[in-house]
C-alpha cells in the first residue's frame, strides 16, 4: 500500500493506492489514530487508487470511523470502486460509513 495524509487545521485528506494486507492496515490505522490524537476530526479517504482491501483493512477503516465519531468528527470515504467497493457493499459497511 502507498498513501499519503495531507492534514490542513482539524480535517485530513488520505489516499490509498494499490492493495491493504494486514501489515499496511496496522501502519495506516496508527498514523491516522496519531492524526486524530493531535485534533483533526474531519478524515476524507479517498479510494480511488485501491485495487484490494482485505477484512484487516476494513477493520482499519471501522476503527478510524468509531475514533472520529467518538471525537465528534466524521470518516467520509470517496472514490471506491472495483473490488473495494464491492466488498464495502457485500460487508454491508457502505451503510456504516459516508460513502461519496
Amino acid at each position: 500500500m502507498k498513501h499519503s495524509i495531507k492534514v490542513q487545521g482539524n480535517q485530513a485528506l488520505i489516499f490509498l493506492t494499490d492493495k491493504i494486507y494486514v501489515h499496511d492496515a496496522s501502519v495506516l490505522r496508527e498514523e491516522v489514530l496519531e492524526v486524530i490524537d493531535h485534533g483533526v476530526t474531519d478524515i476524507k479517504i479517498d479510494l480511488s487508487g485501491l485495487t484490494y482491501i482485505d477484512s484487516s483493512g476494513l477493520g482499519t477503516l471501522v476503527k478510524i470511523n468509531k475514533t472520529a465519531k467518538e471525537r465528534n468528527g466524521k470518516l467520509v470515504l470517496t472514490g471506491a470502486r472495483g473490488l473495494p467497493e464491492e466488498l464495502l457493499k457485500r460487508t454491508r459497511l457502505d451503510k456504516v460509513f459516508t460513502i461519496e
